[in-house]
């Protein structure tokens, strides 16, 4: 009986690894087909090296891509190092919730005769005692 309920369990295991497999399989597949579907000429692709670029044209036959990466630069390469389409970024709204600001209370602020950090200040003005000539 324990020779049965294992081999039972093999098979079991091994058939849900297959149906697995299958599965992405077929997810790859149609993930592949789609971005086949959006590598037309005139769209800004990237290469599986990291080369962007604009595709200027796909030669099926030979499988050769031709890509233009500055304005009169065309590379050849090979059509399946294509790896993406690059969507343009759109930059979305910020929030229109503005983040909380602290109020300065009257009431409680301290009264400083500091200035402020930046601000210019006569020296002969801070020195006490000191008197300003104007020779």
């Amino acid at each position: 009986m324990g020779d049965t309920t294992l081999t039972i369990v093999m098979v079991v295991v091994l058939a849900a690894l297959i149906f697995f497999m299958f599965r992405n399989s077929r997810k790859r597949q149609k993930e592949a087909s789609e971005t086949r579907s959006k590598m037309v000429p005139g769209v800004d692709v990237m290469t599986n090296f990291g080369l962007y670029g604009k595709l200027l044209s796909i030669n099926e036959d030979d499988n050769i891509a031709e890509i233009e990466t500055s304005p009169g630069n065309i590379i050849k390469v090979h059509r399946q190092v294509l790896a993406r389409v690059v969507e343009p970024k759109v930059d979305e709204p910020a929030e229109t919730e503005q983040p909380a600001v602290a109020e300065l209370n009257e009431d409680h602020a301290i009264a400083s005769n500091e200035p402020e950090f930046g601000e210019r200040v006569d020296d002969a003005v801070n020195k006490p005692g000191s008197k300003k000539s104007d020779d």
